[in-house]
């Protein structure tokens, strides 16, 4: 994958309670500008939500590019002790310049440090080819509430 070279270098931060609604509105815009989801989430507003409480735990990270938010992951600690990377946006106008591959790997620093040996996600299957250049392997499917998602994980030994 080739990625465009920034002017700019991406800085990631830990989110604050007060980037909540700024986090959820960027999620809207980088999901409607997937055709392929744009139909099913404006039937479903509700399906875009991101929790007080999951920020106060610390594991939701944004990029940001000349103090600018341009992206935001979110990782969860899974009952195997192994992390999920539960959200991952970038605004569309800053896609394919390297900012989720940043986030991707500031996740799986964070994941082996909080002790997981891997990371997984339900990819969106749009963007399997994406999660494979992160090093994500795909090992199955699941049913969502929108369709088939990709059962992928990355190793962090």
């Amino acid at each position: 994958m080739d990625i465009l070279k920034l002017t700019h270098p991406i800085t990631v931060r830990v989110a604050a309670l007060v980037d909540q609604k700024e986090l959820e509105a960027l999620q809207w815009r980088a999901s409607l500008n997937n055709p392929g989801d744009r139909n099913a989430l404006l039937a479903n507003p509700d399906a875009i939500e991101l929790p007080l409480q999951q920020i106060e735990a610390g594991g939701v990270f944004i990029a940001e590019v000349s103090g600018a938010i341009k992206g935001f992951a979110a990782i969860l600690t899974r009952e195997d002790g192994d992390s999920e990377l539960d959200a991952l946006f970038v605004e569309p106008d800053s896609w394919r310049q390297g900012i989720g591959r940043v986030l991707v790997e500031h996740c799986c620093v964070a994941a082996k440090a909080a002790g997981a040996s891997a990371i997984h996600v339900v990819g969106n299957p749009h963007a399997e080819s994406f999660y494979c250049a992160c090093e994500f392997k795909p090992f199955g499917t699941e049913q969502t509430r929108f369709g088939v998602g990709l059962l992928m994980r990355r190793d962090l030994r």
